[in-house]
């Protein structure tokens, strides 16, 4: 029953004549899981591709979990500058702005507008929806859609994690996937060029809090801290990295972190003998306000890497031109879809 309303709500958004359009292509980026897969570092690889193809890209957030979220559209960064804090963007949207130069970052929950605001205002000439393939009140030209293999035999809410059927994959007009025994069942559904394409994600210790570049060896025992949507994913990168984890401490995604956090946190690193304590990017920017810490804190980012690199890379400039094309003959995203 449940499944047959979210078909049904699907089709009726595909053709919805309210539904905003803006000037600019949008490209979409999201999943059908309730769980983390991986959304906001596919975000930043898509916008570096853009930027290095000499495009402005704007990223439309709705800064889920933010502190403040005042009224209108918050520019997180204008593709020349960090313009807000993190209790004002979110943590996404802010660590975004410091990932991607030259891509602007705006949080509003009317993305159509914060969109508008893109092209009028700060010149942007493709958008990047954040967690988007659910949010049909604006037309996207793309649908990317990230896909674990369990997405595709699991249930719907409130009996299982999906936000919507799997079979509303066949809207997508790309779906990546992270685990290699999804390409059995994804190989009827639309793909990318030679096939499904995987998104595996890599770690690599950047920098110390605060610090210019890491001091620890590679064998050090640390304490893996996450409050993201799936920090197994992370403590796995981590280790698949050649660390050693002392132990690990997972917390919801987006969590506040506070002082009896540090503190539970600190004295856990103590506990189990850890030399370092390692968060990921999204995490770090809210440890920034805290401590000091008993050990070194260290961020280490989860970068995504679609392979093969270059196909993708040139489907998604393709695919950009060809829905430009398309507006010109005036099509909807939908009769596009058709054709």
């Amino acid at each position: 029953m449940i499944s047959s309303l979210l078909r049904s709500r699907r089709r009726a958004a595909r053709v919805d004549p309210l539904a905003a359009r803006l000037t600019r292509p949008v490209i979409s980026i999201g999943n059908i899981s309730m769980g983390g897969r991986g959304k906001t570092p596919l975000v930043g690889l898509v916008a570096r591709l853009l930027v290095e193809a000499g495009e402005r890209p704007a990223i439309l957030s709705r800064g889920y979990g933010r502190a403040i979220a005042d009224d209108g559209v918050t520019v997180v960064s204008d593709g020349h500058a960090v313009l807000s804090d993190l209790a004002h963007s979110g943590d996404e949207p802010l660590m975004l702005a410091r990932a991607v130069p030259g891509a602007a970052v705006l949080v509003c929950e009317q993305r159509a507008l914060a969109g508008t605001l893109a092209e009028t205002a700060l010149g942007c000439t493709v958008h990047i929806l954040d967690d988007g393939f659910q949010h049909h009140q604006l037309r996207r030209d793309l649908d990317i859609v990230l896909i674990a293999p369990e997405d595709l035999t699991a249930r719907v809410m409130p009996f299982g994690r999906l936000r919507e059927p799997a079979d509303s994959l066949c809207d997508a007009d790309a779906i990546l996937t992270d685990g290699s025994g999804a390409a059995n069942f994804i190989a009827p559904l639309p793909l990318c060029p030679s096939g499904p394409l995987r998104a595996p994600f890599r770690g690599v210790l950047v920098r110390r809090l605060g610090v210019p570049s890491p001091s620890l060896s590679p064998s050090a025992r640390v304490l893996a801290v996450a409050g993201i949507a799936s920090p197994e994913r992370f403590f796995d990168a981590l280790t698949a990295a050649g660390w050693t984890l002392a132990g690990t401490m997972g917390f919801k995604d987006h969590h506040r972190f506070n002082a009896a956090d540090a503190r539970r946190i600190g004295e856990e690193a103590a506990r189990c003998g850890a030399e370092a304590i390692v968060t990921t990017s999204k995490d770090a920017i809210r440890f920034e306000a805290l401590g000091p810490w008993p050990v070194p804190m260290m961020e280490m980012p989860l970068d995504v890497s679609v392979e093969p690199a270059e196909a993708f890379r040139e489907w998604l400039l393709e695919s950009l031109r060809h829905n430009d094309d398309s507006r010109v003959l005036g099509l909807t995203p939908h009769q596009e879809h058709q054709r």
